[in-house]
């Protein structure tokens, strides 16, 4: 079976979403498309090596990427000709839900989502933000400038393979969360893992309600729901 997945740039759900597409990919082909923000986050995360298995290459396996696509996305038109039998998006963020409930699809994903539908074939996403509640989620690593003492030699900086620690602040486009850098802060200045709290906004959780009256989309609430859903008949 071959499925295209879409990636945004969410945080909340990414770890979970990765867990299923790497179950997932064991018996059916995945395409990944990345929004911008999705490479990011993924870097940030450190699941690129991940990824790269996931969809390791050759035809309908690929890493799809606006970098390699241009703003046309032409890739996307493989829905028209049926190449896949559904698109997941899963993280989906709210930016990328606002855009599909009302019709705009300039990004990779959000234009995945636009041809997918008008090809009916049916879509499942897992917003990260679905109803007016609070939530937990996990981010990147970061350098707490409060307990930083600004070391003229940063042990951190220097052992860092990826030269994503410097000016003392971590640059998450570099970082591909080993975790390493932890163990040579002797301050403990560098922060990984941490959980926040945040609150889901109104106008979110409504433009969830709208996605899911929208045709040849279902919304899920959890990643998990997929390994169930991916053996059924893709029946709504």
């Amino acid at each position: 079976m071959n499925i295209a997945w879409g990636i945004t740039g969410a945080g909340h759900l990414i770890k979970e979403s990765f867990d299923v597409m790497d179950e997932i990919s064991k018996n059916h082909k995945i395409t990944s498309f990345l929004s911008k923000s999705g490479e990011e986050v993924i870097k940030a995360y450190g699941l690129w090596d991940l990824l790269d298995n996931i969809s390791p290459g050759g035809y309908l396996e690929e890493i799809i990427t606006p970098e390699k696509q241009g703003s046309s996305s032409p890739s996307t038109g493989r829905f028209f000709l049926g190449k896949y039998d559904l698109l997941i998006v899963s993280p989906a963020t709210t930016n990328t839900v606002s855009k599909v409930v009302y019709g705009i699809s300039d990004t990779l994903v959000s234009n995945a989502v636009s041809h997918a539908t008008k090809s009916m074939i049916n879509t499942y996403m897992v917003p990260v933000d679905k109803e007016e509640k609070i939530i937990e989620t996990t981010i990147p690593y970061y350098l707490d400038k409060a307990i930083c003492t600004k070391c003229s030699d940063c042990v951190a900086a220097e052992k860092c393979e990826n030269d994503a620690i410097y000016s003392y602040t971590i640059d998450l486009l570099k970082c591909d969360a080993c975790g390493r850098c932890i163990e040579y802060c002797i301050y403990n200045a560098i922060i990984g893992g941490k959980k926040l709290k945040m609150k889901v906004r109104k106008v979110d959780a409504d433009n969830v309600k709208k996605l899911k009256k929208m045709e040849f989309i279902k919304v899920l609430n959890h990643p998990k729901e997929l390994l169930e859903l991916v053996g059924s008949s893709f029946n709504f």
